[in-house]
């Protein structure tokens, strides 16, 4: 594993309203995107989201990390997710944008 993938995702929302938001919105994503990726661990600590996933037959562990006005997003990958990743990045900000747009 070389360096982890991270994003950041900007938000106006607060910390405790941006988190519940998340919360919500990631049923969504694992619905949504099940086929692809399976979400073997989520566990939320205040602001703070411990996770394991499987994708392409290869687990990754992150975390993400809700701060006042951005969301911090931080995996670590094997390489064949990596490079999925990165690709994918413009749709994982994107993704994480909606979830957070104000309503």
């Amino acid at each position: 594993m070389g360096q982890p993938f991270t994003a950041s995702i900007p938000h106006r929302l607060g910390k405790a309203e941006a988190t519940r938001r998340l919360q919500v919105g990631l049923s969504g994503v694992r619905e949504r995107f099940s086929r692809h990726i399976s979400i073997l661990e989520e566990n939320w600590t205040g602001d703070h989201l411990n996770f394991r996933i499987a994708a392409l037959g290869q687990t990754a562990s992150g975390k993400l990390q809700v701060a006042d006005d951005a969301v911090h997003l931080s995996v670590e990958l094997p390489f064949m997710l990596d490079l999925v990743a990165r690709k994918a990045k413009d749709l994982i900000q994107k993704q994480g944008r909606l979830m957070l747009e104000k309503k």
